[in-house]
């Protein structure tokens, strides 16, 4: 039996995220400061060992939040992010005990309760869905995710295309074709959003590919399946590749530079480095 997801512990190459989670659907409402936050929120639950207790619930400084996100963030930036992560309902696919597969809508969180005043001790508490904890505590399958990649992002296009290649990272196999409607949900694309292919390259598959490539140690190249050349794309093919040491040093470097210019960056860089057949 594979091990479970919660037996895993943090470690240099991220947090251990379930399979559950990377894959949700109906997560399109959420912006990319959110879901950045949201594996803050998620790690800081899964270090403290007690995912599986009835009654957990965790507290986390604003302090700690602002300094993953931005030193110019401030608590009203982050309230207004916890809010919108409470009110999200989403669908998680998962399979039972009996090995049924199901699928379970919830809230990804059940509470929020943050200090009122913005002093250097405030905080926010949390809560987990009881149901969705059962949920994380029979998963097998997880990606390591790096909190600091998600925030160095702007699209939530590509954080979540991150999480997909970390899901994938370690398979057999570095390749793999998926169908398009599900790959417009796992990207949290927002129902009727981007229907033009030409708008889908432009705000949704370029501006992922550039953040992925240029912030993460992995990199990807998406190509779009016809049934012939003029049929629109029905399917999309992944490949990903772990960068050399010398890219994800380049990589490092990046993330700890500003964000004011990083796009005209990214651009630059990606556009002179090879991609691998």
């Amino acid at each position: 039996m594979a091990s479970l997801t919660i037996k895993q512990q943090s470690n240099h190459a991220g947090f251990p995220k379930a399979a559950e989670l990377i894959e949700i659907e109906n997560a399109h409402a959420l912006e990319a400061s959110d879901r950045a936050l949201m594996n803050t929120l998620l790690q800081h639950a899964h270090d403290s060992g007690r995912l599986t207790e009835p009654d957990a619930e965790w507290e986390i400084s604003f302090a700690h939040l602002r300094q993953c996100q931005s030193r110019h963030e401030s608590n009203d930036r982050i309230k207004e992010s916890v809010r919108r992560i409470r009110k999200v309902e989403v669908k998680i696919v998962y399979v039972s005990d009996s090995g049924e597969k199901r699928e379970l809508e919830s809230n990804l969180l059940n509470f929020t309760d943050t200090s009122v005043d913005d002093s250097a001790n405030a905080t926010v508490q949390f809560g987990i869905p009881t149901r969705l904890r059962k949920i994380l505590a029979r998963s097998n399958r997880w990606g390591r995710i790096r909190c600091e990649v998600g925030y160095a992002m702007t699209s939530k296009y590509a954080i979540a295309l991150y999480e997909m290649i970390c899901l994938r990272a370690n398979l057999d196999n570095c390749l793999e074709t998926i169908d398009m409607t599900r790959f417009r949900e796992l990207l949290g694309v927002p129902p009727g959003a981007y229907d033009r292919p030409d708008n889908f390259m432009r705000f949704v598959i370029k501006p992922a590919l550039l953040e992925v490539n240029g912030l993460s140690d992995t990199g990807v190249q998406i190509d779009m399946v016809r049934k012939h050349p003029r049929a629109t794309a029905h399917a999309v093919t992944l490949c990903w590749w772990r960068k050399s040491p010398e890219e994800m040093a380049a990589v490092a470097r990046e993330r700890n530079r500003s964000k004011v210019g990083r796009m005209a960056r990214l651009k630059g860089a990606v556009e002179t480095t090879a991609v691998p057949l």
